[in-house]
């Protein structure tokens, strides 16, 4: 199934009707209903799913608008902002240049950036960056979306703060801080930055739609994207969060509340200069391929070249490096260095799947035991953190078949 193959299939149910673009390998048509029913019945306006098997794809479906609020149909090329299913591509780029002999995940931070020993964190570790365990989800004083954008307010802030937590002692999340600490890191190492060093080292020889910082000639292809409300009854899945949960969202003095708030105020996600803007925890824009693709190229080759994580790297990425409760996330999470690993909080394929998930609905993983990798964007951003209901649906569907 080539890049030009696709067809369309015109479904109505509920006097919804949805034109899918694209094409399924045969065996895998339970994907496409799924995709489907995201439509109907779970609140979809515009997104696409891809799927490949070892290396090769089988699923590459899209359907819907281009923006949240128009009417322009999804395209063949449309992208969108992934959110935090960004973190999982932008760690790729320490693994490497660990994989590559340039980046010791055992040394301290402030051997490559000296300034990061300050306020007690002298012994943080590479891998606490990767693995949440740095103890500075939080910023004492939330940055504007200007000063989070511009490359150098963000890192000088991370270096000065103080942690929550003695660096490797817990795991929290680190929503927003993980974009100046895994930035920085990658700048001095490398003296390039981190989406320019994705570009020309991942994006660019897989043939990734994916991109830190996207540029003004790819600029058109982005769609708007915004909330939507979940529908009621079977595919909304409005379930209650734990009060402890809604609790640390409510309280702005909670690790929860300061870390998703260490910009403030929100960004403007359709702003160009956002979509412009180098933050490898939140702002990658990608097509549902490019997600799907990289993950294919993590676990083996793709279309029979280029493989980027070697046995060893592999490992690392999905070897349990933290695990049980998350002081950002109110939950039990689990991640390996960069990625987050198979869970409750946020279930992906089977016990070995590796991935990263979006705020809102995104998604992208890989499974080495069965060869698949998968990636799931939507411009409809609904409540929940890491177990939206329209990529959990796509995947209920997949592990169906496998």
């Amino acid at each position: 199934m080539g890049e030009g193959c696709r067809w369309g299939t015109r479904h109505r149910w509920e006097r919804i009707v949805v034109d899918v673009q694209g094409a399924v390998t045969p065996g895998y048509e339970p994907v496409k209903d799924a995709f489907v029913r995201n439509f109907t019945h779970r609140g979809d306006h515009g997104a696409a799913v891809s799927v490949y098997r070892d290396g090769r794809k089988v699923v590459d479906l899209w359907a819907g608008t281009r923006d949240v609020d128009g009417t322009a149909p999804w395209a063949l090329d449309t992208a969108q902002i992934v959110r935090s299913a960004t973190k999982g591509v932008a760690a790729a780029v320490p693994l490497l240049l660990h994989q590559r002999g340039r980046l010791d995940l055992d040394a301290p931070v402030s051997t490559y950036w000296p300034e990061f020993k300050a306020a007690g964190k002298e012994r943080t570790l590479v891998r606490h960056l990767l693995a949440h365990r740095a103890g500075v989800p939080a910023l004492d004083r939330p940055l504007t979306p200007a000063e989070a954008a511009d490359g150098e307010t963000g890192p000088a802030a991370v270096a000065a703060q103080a942690p929550l937590w003695q660096p490797g002692t817990a795991h929290g999340y680190h929503a927003q801080t993980y974009s100046w600490l895994l930035g920085e890191l990658v700048r001095r190492v490398t003296g390039r930055t981190i989406g320019r060093w994705l570009a020309e080292e991942i994006a660019g020889p897989l043939g990734l739609d994916f991109w830190l910082g996207v540029p003004d000639t790819e600029a058109h292809r982005v769609g708007r994207i915004g909330p939507v409300e979940a529908p009621e009854g079977e595919g909304g899945l409005r379930l209650r969060p734990k009060r402890s949960v809604s609790e640390a969202y409510a309280d702005p003095d909670s690790p929860t509340r300061r870390a998703f708030g260490a910009i403030d105020p929100m960004p403007e996600e359709n702003d160009p200069a956002y979509r412009a803007a180098e933050l490898p925890a939140s702002a990658g824009i990608s097509t549902a391929r490019a997600l799907a693709r990289f993950y294919a190229a993590t676990i083996g080759q793709v279309d029979g070249g280029q493989r980027l994580f070697a046995p060893a790297t592999l490992t690392l990425a999905r070897t349990e490096e933290s695990a049980g409760p998350d002081r950002v996330l109110v939950v039990n999470t689990r991640f390996g260095l960069g990625y987050m690993l198979h869970g409750p909080a946020a279930p992906l394929l089977a016990p070995g799947s590796f991935g990263h998930p979006g705020r809102g609905g995104s998604l992208g993983f890989a499974d080495p035991e069965s060869g698949l990798a998968f990636g799931y964007v939507t411009n409809g951003l609904q409540k929940g953190v890491t177990a939206d209901p329209r990529a959990q649906a796509l995947v209920r569907a997949l592990r169906s078949i496998v």
